[in-house]
């Protein structure tokens, strides 16, 4: 069945850690600039990453891409559309800010 399988292949990554004051965040690059569509899941494998206050630091480890189904991808745009009303909800109030 066209549309219904899913397929999985392993890739190198790097992953750039930062826990500081202005920042606390964690970027995962794929190797060779492997594109990731809507549904498509990423594992990173290895030991979890630990960074102290202050510090940045860069791990390569391989990374395993689970492709989506044609019917999950059409599921998870359909569905994203709705989740992304949530950010706009904005509340009014009559009173001023003091």
């Amino acid at each position: 069945m066209i549309g219904l399988g899913r397929t999985s292949f392993d890739t190198p990554c790097r992953i750039a850690v930062e826990h500081s004051d202005e920042f606390l965040c964690a970027h995962v690059e794929l190797a060779g600039d492997v594109p990731i569509h809507p549904g498509d899941r990423v594992l990173v494998h290895g030991e979890a990453i630990s960074v102290g206050f202050g510090e940045s630091a860069v791990f390569d480890r391989t990374a395993t891409v689970t492709r989506a189904s044609a019917i999950e991808r059409l599921w998870t745009k359909f569905a994203g559309h709705f989740e992304m009303t949530e950010l706009y909800e904005v509340s009014f109030s009559g009173g001023s800010l003091r």
